[in-house]
């Protein structure tokens, strides 16, 4: 296991071993029996437009001369599918699949060049509680066929329960290694942060104030059915549910990203939303932060500060040019109303003031901060409670 903060110098690392970083001191060695290393990283580098067998073997096609050779292709994909236990059909585009399925063929594809030494960089950030299960299940298996995994996460429980070993670096530089049943967590925190650290998130006391978001009847067929909430000013609202339930569906309507499909009401602050476009949302206050960052909440080749205005450089330009103490000003703006979706059940009780869940683009259930349980909110998660 692989542990540290952002920048500790994680990724650099990976990239090292994986021989995109030729240029560096000390030496790496390896069986060269293992085959190549493989990283799984966190943004998967799968195609999504192309199908699951032309990702598996993608830059590493089988040919007879100049021709693929399809019938071998095949095979050898459906031999590793079966390996991982993956039933899908090869000729699907990617995309069609969600992201558990895409992590499985992500790894068949790593396998696909015999490699038996796996880097994988925080594989289940996007993943369910249930889907986290399944991938579990799958890296015990490859242990047991003999492939070394170096596993990156910054999850305590998921750490705790994978590893046999932890590494600890930070600002660059090694801190530490330990088997893991000789590493209590307290210190484990300490090495990552160079401090002890007795809460994992801030105590916070919410004092809402006004509505400042109320959704009646929100519908968008097959998606989302007549969903209602409210959000105050300086609230957070946690959104829970499994796979499929609808949440991100339904942040998408808000949004506008649906367009006319989606039926109901929305205002924000007394205002009627249009939730026509994304481009409206945006004009009439409406933020959205996408859980996929990479194809649509970032533009990677730009730096850090154009991404950050990049929404409403309107807001912050005059005759052409960025006012910079206008966004500071803007920044440092309170009472903003916030609805959260975390597939981290710690994370979302303890950041949420109340909790909602779905179950099939339905609301089964709503919380108070201190009425919120996991295993309240797993129950309505699965439909237990009826709207």
């Amino acid at each position: 296991m692989l542990a540290g903060e952002n920048g500790a110098g994680k990724s650099t690392l990976i990239k090292i071993l994986a021989g995109l970083y030729p240029e560096h001191d000390g030496t790496v060695a390896r069986d060269a029996s293992a085959g190549p290393i493989s990283v799984i990283h966190q943004e998967l580098s799968l195609v999504d437009s192309m199908s699951v067998e032309d990702n598996i073997h993608l830059g590493r096609e089988h040919r007879h001369g100049p021709l693929l050779d399809r019938r071998e292709q095949r095979r050898r994909a459906r031999e590793l599918c079966k390996l991982l236990d993956l039933d899908v059909d090869l000729s699907r585009p990617v995309g069609d699949f969600p992201m558990s399925v895409k992590n499985r063929i992500e790894i068949a594809k790593a396998l696909s060049v015999n490699s038996r030494i796996l880097i994988m960089d925080e594989p289940t950030s996007a993943l369910t509680q249930p889907e986290c299960e399944k991938f579990f299940e799958l890296i015990a298996a490859l242990r047991r066929r003999g492939c070394g995994i170096v596993y990156i996460s910054h999850k305590m429980d998921e750490i705790y329960r994978l590893a046999d070993r932890i590494t600890v670096l930070r600002d660059g530089a090694w801190v530490g290694t330990a088997d893991a049943c000789s590493l209590p967590e307290n210190e484990f925190v300490h090495w990552m942060i160079g401090r002890q650290l007795t809460e994992q998130y801030p105590a916070r006391s919410a004092k809402p104030g006004n509505v400042a978001l109320e959704v009646n009847d929100l519908a968008v067929p097959g998606l989302v059915d007549g969903v209602s909430l409210d959000v105050r000013a300086g609230e957070i609202v946690g959104v829970a549910g499994l796979q499929g339930a609808g949440n991100t569906e339904l942040f998408n309507a808000l949004f506008g990203v649906y367009g006319r499909p989606a039926r109901g009401r929305a205002r924000l602050e007394g205002r009627e939303l249009s939730l026509s476009s994304p481009r409206a949302s945006l004009r009439e206050g409406v933020a959205y932060l996408t859980n996929d960052r990479k194809d649509s909440g970032l533009v990677t080749g730009m730096s850090v500060a154009d991404n950050i205005t990049l929404a409403a450089l309107r807001n912050f330009s005059r005759g052409g040019w960025l006012v910079r103490g206008a966004e500071t000003y803007a920044a440092q703006k309170h009472g903003m109303a916030i609805l959260l979706i975390s597939t981290e059940m710690p994370e979302l009780l303890a950041l949420s003031d109340r909790v909602l869940v779905m179950h099939r683009g339905r609301l089964t259930a709503g919380f108070s901060r201190e009425r919120a349980t996991q295993e309240k909110i797993l129950r309505a998660a699965m439909g237990e409670f009826a709207a």
